[in-house]
This record gives structure tokens, C-alpha cells and sequence, in this order.
């Protein structure tokens, strides 16, 4: 999952400033060729890669793409045609020239040039977190927009953690997440279960490798928090960020808010498929020790659907009711019950949410 956001992401805008050279028919046929190629070696769901590959090339066959004269015109169609025959959203088609696969040391680990540019690019995005808040009424306040490494993430996990240590309740706000790595989605869940907990969180099963992995809670993590969370989900939210919200929402520990999920949990690879195009092919696929399942196609329901730009009031609002109603000192309940009041009335001040796709 994490080369859905630190390899495609990027990869849009370097698309819309990379040179876009004509591409002859015989460089269309052999895109197509090898794409479908990559697809039955790699694909999650053979039939569905036989399916695809099958269909793409009586597209090609019957003219559908002899329009796209350029690079990025024809990765733009085999784009839009490979979700819309696959219906999976982690497809993806780029023209991208410049683009070289990884390529670990022959140790099987990455370099120490390599660590190092990955940790300053981590250190960049702030470790995948946008904001760390304590909102009134002492509930605390995460923003996470991706899942980066854990290597590099778990101790800014401990810090944000350490800093809502204390909190009566905490909202972890996900909606402008869009993936990430899974073993770091277990990291930051593992601050949110009690000490001694042995947990499955979730597993991922690997085609080309025919592997299994699974990913468990870290019994080690420092600060820990056992009361309310409440997890703000949009339809931007996509990959580990769903993950996030489905394993907090299926084991329990988490209250969702908003709305459903993109639906995308096949993780992948990119590949280059000739001619300076390369495509995200899932090769995975997540499934929880619950539900024995994934959102794959479906997203993830919330438990309170509310539009996502009102999931943060409609979360502090619920998180307020529960702090009032559990609390034994009757000021402190009172001064809850005045701060709901000015919540409701539109008095007190939130982060605001605008949709990443929108805005």
C-alpha cells in the first residue's frame, strides 16, 4: 500500500508537466500487450487479469484507442478503461518516462542513500500527520493524511500520542487520507489498545509471492489510550486510510463518522509497461480476522453517516454527550453541558475540513 502514495501521487503532476510525444500504433499495441502480460503474472484475481487483458485488447483491436495520438492521451484512456472493465480503484495508467522501479540492494534491503531520502522525504510530510489538536472539552484532536513507513513513523506516532495523552476522548480524523503502509496502520492502532493485548489487526495475501502476511498490534509502544475514539471518514478516503478506519471499526475500538470509504483495498505495485507508461497493478489483497473480508468495491461504512465537512462537529458533539454522562463531578458536568450548547449554536471554533479533490 505504501507505493500507492509514495509513487502514484506524485506521479499525476509529474504527468501533467512531462513532455507528451506522439505514440504510432505499433507503440500502442505493444503497451497493451505487455500491460495484459502484467496483469495475468500479477494481478490479485486471475480471472479478473484474463478478463481485463482479454477486453483491452479487442478494444484496441476495434480502433478504441487510434484517437490517442499522444503518450499521455493514450495512458489517460487505457486509464479510465482498465477501472472501468477491472472496477478496481487502485488501477492506475501514467505516462512517466522518467520513472525507475525500485530496486533493493542484493542484501534485499535498501541502501543507506536510499534510507536516507526516504527519511527526509518522511520528515517532509510530517510523518504523515497534518495536526495534532486538544479541542474543548479536553478532546484531543488527530489529523493523519497517510501512513508512512514505520521505521520512520512509530516515533512521531509516540510524540502525538504523548502530546493527547490526558485526553477524555480522541478523534482521529482520517478523511484526507489516502493510503499508506499497513504495518504502520497497525503501529498507530496499537497506541489505542490496552497493555498486554495480542491482536491479529489485519493480514495481507501476496499472488506473485502465493504469501500471506500478517500484521499484529506492537506490544511495545509507550503511551497508550483506552477510552473513546471517534474516526472521520469522507469518500477521499482511500487504501490505508480505510484500513485504518475498518480495523478500528471492526475490532471495536472505534466510533465511525461520515461517509463511505473510496473502497480500495488491493495493494500493489507499479510496473512499467513500455513506451514510458507505467500502471499500478494490485497484486493483493487485505483480509481482516473479523469479517474474514475487506471494503474492496464497497468502502467503509460509518457507524454515523454525516457529510464529511460536518464529521468533526457531529464527533465532538458525541464525544462531549459521553464525556458529560460519564463524568462524577456535577460542575465539570455542567460546564460540558454550557460547551455543547455553544457547539451546537455554531460558537466554537474547529479545524475545517475542505475536500482535497474539490479544493
Amino acid at each position: 500500500m505504501i507505493l500507492a502514495i509514495a509513487l502514484f501521487a506524485p506521479s499525476a503532476v509529474a504527468a501533467q508537466n512531462a513532455p507528451d510525444p506522439a505514440i504510432e500504433a505499433q507503440a500502442r499495441g505493444e503497451v497493451i500487450e505487455t500491460l495484459g502480460s502484467e496483469l495475468r503474472a500479477n494481478y490479485v484475481f486471475p480471472e479478473v487479469a484474463e478478463r481485463v487483458a482479454t477486453e483491452l485488447q479487442a478494444r484496441a483491436a476495434a480502433g478504441a484507442y487510434d484517437s490517442a495520438k499522444s503518450a499521455q492521451a493514450f495512458a489517460s484512456a487505457l486509464h479510465e478503461d482498465l477501472r472501468a472493465i477491472g472496477k478496481d480503484g487502485h488501477f492506475t495508467v501514467r505516462y512517466r518516462p522518467d520513472f525507475q522501479p525500485y530496486e533493493p540492494e542484493e542484501t534485499g534491503l535498501p541502501g543507506e542513500a536510499e534510507i536516507a531520502e526516504m527519511r527526509q522525504q518522511s520528515a517532509r510530510e510530517a510523518y504523515g500527520i497534518a495536526r495534532i489538536e486538544r479541542l474543548a472539552g479536553n478532546v484531543g484532536y488527530l489529523d493523519m493524511r497517510g501512513f508512512i513507513q514505520p521505521e520512520f513513523a512509530a516515533p512521531a506516532y509516540e510524540a502525538a500520542m504523548q502530546l493527547l495523552d490526558g485526553s477524555d476522548a480522541i478523534i482521529v480524523d482520517v478523511r484526507s487520507n489516502g493510503g499508506g503502509d499497513p504495518q504502520s496502520v497497525a503501529q498507530l492502532m496499537s497506541h489505542f489498545l490496552p497493555l498486554g493485548t495480542d491482536l491479529l489487526i489485519n493480514s495481507i495475501y501476496d499472488r506473485p509471492e502465493d504469501t500471506t502476511r500478517h500484521f499484529w498490534n506492537d506490544r511495545a509502544v509507550g503511551t497508550r489510550f483506552t477510552g473513546p475514539v471517534y474516526v472521520l471518514t469522507s469518500d477521499y478516503t482511500f487504501s490505508g486510510g480505510e484500513e485504518f478506519a475498518y480495523d478500528m471499526q471492526t475490532h471495536g475500538r472505534g466510533t465511525l463518522i461520515g461517509e463511505t470509504t473510496g473502497g480500495g483495498a488491493n495493494p500493489g505495485a507499479m510496473m512499467q509497461i513500455g513506451h514510458g507508461l507505467i500502471a499500478f497493478i494490485p497484486t493483493g489483497r487485505a483480509i481482516n480476522p473479523i469479517t474474514g473480508t475487506n471494503w474492496e468495491g464497497t468502502g467503509v461504512a460509518p457507524d454515523h453517516p454525516v457529510a464529511a465537512d460536518k464529521a468533526l462537529h457531529t464527533a465532538l458533539a458525541m464525544a462531549l454527550e459521553r464525556i458529560a454522562g460519564e463524568t462524577g463531578d456535577a460542575e465539570r458536568r455542567q460546564k460540558l453541558a454550557g460547551l455543547l450548547a455553544k457547539l451546537r449554536n455554531g460558537d466554537v471554533a474547529l479545524p475545517q475540513w475542505k475536500h482535497p479533490r474539490r479544493n
